[in-house]
């Protein structure tokens, strides 16, 4: 098995991760965490994991002018990213979270184009246009998004932080091109964890831990090991073989991972949109991360 197969499977794997994260982030805020207490959390689990990664990776020392780039990272992966999306999670649904969510394969489509000079393939296009077809027809049907209190802030949150991510990717590109993951991964969320201790301190502070239920524990568990730890470092590590268009258009497999989880429970039934929407996923899938042959112009001997 190739790098980039690996790598194709890392992100799968990492969309999995999200996919169930709606879920279990929700069950948790804001009734036990509310949303700024558990990203402080997230931030301080995942900055001593990533720490405790420099005893496995290679001793390398990051340049004082590659700083500014691991700080804007940790602004726009971890801080803005991560506050956004949990304060919005909180005041909107899951559904309506996933339908702006899939707006991030495309800003980072046009930010590639803007930014780092990534040339728009036409079967790009038309991989993230056939998977964003399939990934609405999944989470809109049947489906009433528009019910929940404060939804039309908590709509926007999830925009700001479909933003950040799609900004995030291409700001990493650079680093992970030059460093291991393991070096800089950890500097990334120190930063980050400053930035979100003022908005998250007090919201910690204010968790009853006597009265949480041994699920709560377990889920808090699963977003700082998983979502947290396991997401950015795969994705990272992904990012050395794919372009950042072809990571973000894996999360429009989010939502069909979170349906698969929803049926395995039994808490959903497979019809015919969902196999529909599940196909033009995957071929969506398919042409964005369909490596691009390269012609032979060697004329031949004669």
């Amino acid at each position: 098995m190739n790098k980039r197969t690996l790598a194709l499977l890392g992100a799968a794997f990492v969309a999995l991760i999200y996919g169930a994260n709606y879920t279990i982030a929700k069950e948790v805020m804001p009734t036990f965490i509310k949303p700024f207490g558990f990203i402080l959390i997230r931030a301080i689990g995942g900055t001593i994991l990533f720490w405790c990664l420099t005893f496995f990776g290679p001793k390398e020392k990051i340049a004082l002018k590659d700083f500014p780039t691991i700080i804007a990272a940790a602004f726009f992966g971890v801080a803005i990213n991560q506050l956004a999306f949990f304060k919005g999670l909180s005041l909107t649904s899951p559904i309506s979270a996933s339908v702006i969510m899939i707006t991030a394969p495309i800003l980072v489509l046009i930010l590639s184009s803007i930014l780092i000079k990534d040339r728009i393939q036409l079967k790009k296009v038309i991989g993230i246009l056939t998977g964003l077809a399939g990934t609405s027809i999944l989470i809109l049907y049947g489906k009433d998004v528009s019910n929940s209190p404060n939804g039309g802030m908590g709509n926007f949150l999830i925009f700001i932080n479909a933003s950040s991510y799609a900004v995030y990717l291409i700001i990493i590109k650079n680093l992970i091109a030059k460093y291991h993951a393991f070096t800089f991964i950890k500097w990334i969320y120190t930063f980050g964890l400053l930035m979100v201790i003022p908005f998250g301190y007090n919201e910690l502070i204010e968790i009853n831990w006597q009265t949480m239920p041994n699920s709560i524990f377990y889920s808090v568990g699963f977003v700082v090991l998983f979502t947290t730890f396991f997401a950015y470092l795969i994705n990272l590590l992904a990012m050395k073989e794919l372009k950042p268009t072809t990571v973000a258009v894996f999360i429009y497999m989010q939502p069909f991972f979170a349906s698969i989880i929803a049926i395995s429970l039994q808490k959903d039934q497979l019809d015919k949109v969902k196999v529909i929407s599940a196909l033009l996923i995957f071929i969506g899938v398919y042409l964005v991360t369909l490596k691009k042959r390269i012609k032979n112009t060697t004329k031949p001997t004669l």
